[in-house]
Parts: C-alpha cells; sequence; structure tokens
C-alpha cells in the first residue's frame, strides 16, 4: 500500500471513530429511563371492553377518583403514586418494555394479553367438589373458598355438591395499563419508602444513617484438623454502617406479607441501595400509664431483689397501712 493510499485509510478510520463517538454520545444524552431506574408511576389498570361493555373493569389504580367512581374504594388502601425499579418486574414484562427509553412526562396505553396477565381461563379448573368442604357460611354463590389449599369462587350449591371456579378472578381477561411517569427517583430514602410501599401497600416512614456502632468482629480464627471446628477469637470493635431506619406502623405489623417475608423485603432492600442493616423501630404511644402503670414499673423494679431486700426495702417506705386503706375505701365511694 502506497504512503497516499495509507494516509487515505487513516483519515477515513478517524472520520469513522468520530461517527460513532458522537452517536454514542446522541445515545446516551437522549437514552431516557432503563432497567434499574427507580420511578414514580401513576397508573390505571383496566380490563380490556368486550363486545357489549363500554368500559373495562377497573382492575388497579393510584387515583382515588378513579377508585371511587368505579366503586372501589377503600380507606385502608394507599392510592398515591406507586415506586419501581424498571426492568425486576414490579409491573408486567410489556410495561417494562414500554418504559424503557421514556422520559419523565410520558404517558401511554399498553395492552397486556391475558397470559401474560392473570393466565387464560381453563375449564378444567372449575370442579365439583363436595359441599361439606365449604364452610357453612360460605355455601353460596360468589363466595371466596379455599379448599385443600386453592382459593376459587363458589359457583353453584345444589344438595351435597358445590361448583367452584378456581381460575383466577381476572384468568382470560387482557388488560389496559394506563400509565403517565410523573418522576425518576433519585434520593435513597424515597427509593427505600417506595420498594416497602410496593411490598406493604403503604409507604412508612424511614430515614437512612451513616453512624458508628460496636459489634463482635473476629480477628483471628483457628480449624482443628481433627474435628474441622473453626475456632474463633473475637473483639468488639467500632464499625462504620450505613443502617436503614423503618417507623412500624400498626397497620405494617399486621401485615401478612411483611410477617412472613421480613426477612426477603429487608434483604431486598438492603441489596438495592448499598445497606448494611435494617432497623425497625416499634413506637409505643406514651399516652397511657396510670396507678397500674406506675404499680408495674415498680413492681418491675422490684424483680431483681431478693426476699430480705424487698423486707429491708419495704421497712424504708414510710407507709401506714390503716391510712392506706382508708384512702382506699374513701376513692371506692
Amino acid at each position: 500500500m502506497s504512503e497516499e493510499e495509507q494516509a487515505d485509510a487513516a483519515e477515513a478510520a478517524d472520520a469513522s471513530d468520530e461517527a460513532d463517538a458522537e452517536a454514542e454520545t446522541e445515545e446516551s444524552g437522549s437514552k431516557g429511563i432503563q432497567n434499574g431506574d427507580f420511578i414514580r408511576l401513576e397508573y390505571t389498570v383496566k380490563t380490556v371492553p368486550g363486545e357489549d361493555e363500554e368500559e373495562g373493569r377497573v382492575v388497579d389504580t393510584t387515583s382515588k377518583e378513579v377508585a371511587q367512581e368505579a366503586g372501589i374504594d377503600d380507606d385502608e388502601y394507599d392510592f398515591s403514586p406507586r415506586t419501581i425499579v424498571v426492568g425486576e418486574g414490579h409491573v408486567f414484562g410489556s410495561v417494562d418494555d414500554d418504559l424503557i427509553g421514556k422520559e419523565v412526562g410520558d404517558a401511554n396505553v399498553v395492552t397486556v394479553p391475558a397470559d401474560e396477565a392473570f393466565g387464560e381461563f381453563d375449564p378444567d379448573d372449575v370442579r365439583t367438589v363436595s359441599s361439606e368442604k365449604i364452610p357453612e357460611d360460605d355455601r353460596y354463590p360468589g363466595a371466596q373458598v379455599t379448599i385443600d389449599g386453592e382459593q376459587g369462587y363458589v359457583e353453584t350449591v345444589i344438595g351435597g355438591r358445590a361448583r367452584v371456579d378456581f381460575n383466577h378472578p381476572l384468568a382470560g381477561d387482557d388488560l389496559e395499563y394506563d400509565y403517565e411517569i410523573l418522576e425518576v427517583v433519585d434520593d435513597d430514602e424515597e427509593k427505600a419508602a417506595g420498594l416497602l410501599g410496593m411490598y406493604l401497600q403503604e409507604a412508612p416512614e424511614v430515614r437512612i444513617e451513616e453512624e458508628t456502632v460496636e459489634e463482635e468482629v473476629t480477628v483471628e480464627a483457628h480449624e482443628d484438623e481433627e474435628s474441622g471446628e473453626v475456632d474463633r477469637e473475637t473483639e468488639r470493635q467500632e464499625v462504620d454502617k450505613r443502617s436503614l431506619y423503618i417507623e412500624a406502623t400498626p397497620m405494617m405489623q399486621m401485615n401478612q406479607q411483611w410477617m412472613f417475608s421480613k426477612q426477603q423485603i429487608a434483604q431486598d432492600v438492603m441489596q438495592r441501595l448499598d445497606l448494611d442493616r435494617v432497623v425497625i423501630e416499634e413506637v409505643i404511644d406514651g399516652s397511657g400509664g396510670g396507678m397500674m402503670g406506675g404499680m408495674g414499673g415498680m413492681m418491675g423494679g422490684m424483680g431483681g431483689m431478693g426476699g430480705e431486700d424487698v423486707e429491708e426495702a419495704l421497712d424504708d417506705v414510710d407507709v401506714d397501712a390503716d391510712e392506706l386503706v382508708e384512702e382506699l375505701e374513701d376513692a371506692e365511694e
């Protein structure tokens, strides 16, 4: 190759590199929302209207007004927008795909087919069972029942037999997912509250603290060659921790998903937000108390005393028994 041809080739390569760099810059500057982004969504999910329907049935919504119009208002339900992590299965797959590349303020309606939503209707899941398996108070059409570990809905009860539909109530229904992207969530405390809200249907009060705590740390470990047991030498050291504090509300403490999946939920939040630990704070209102509360505290304080200590403590208390009885009788009157 001549020197002139080599120069032309080098110039062409440089031009190609510049074009690739410009394209990459443009792409990164306008790539929009991507997998792993935390975003806040406002949405309403409805069934796709049938031939004889003007409008589909509301399945889920973040709008209290829409819920009220649909007759599904629930005072205990949080209708505020939801925080989700894109690409993590927090919404239907087709909605996740549609969110990629979108920007804050974008809105769309995505049709979710039945097989992706709650499955196709299976006639074999409508079965006849003995009515004895159904509690007497639930032996009527429409009752939700659990039989042999399966949830279903009673269709008919005739004599000693009942017809029960074990399909999901929305099986066979295509859905319309109408959403609007309100914001990209960057604050870790907001992310944590949003994730917990998705699990618990309410967003508790949270805070993240960078703190130094004391804990037992292994400084040396020796393994016994015969038994395989490991002998660890530990000492208390100050360790830096990034902690998430969650205020446990009464509703949260009664939430079944929280009660049975607390560990998994905490692990998910810690992994996503690079936390070292999660601390649950139970707040007890101090408005109670009274005489029983005071006596309970006093008796608790004496709990560590032996018999002789109690006698000595009582000897030191200046209380006239007769006067105390008279005061109690006066109080009762």
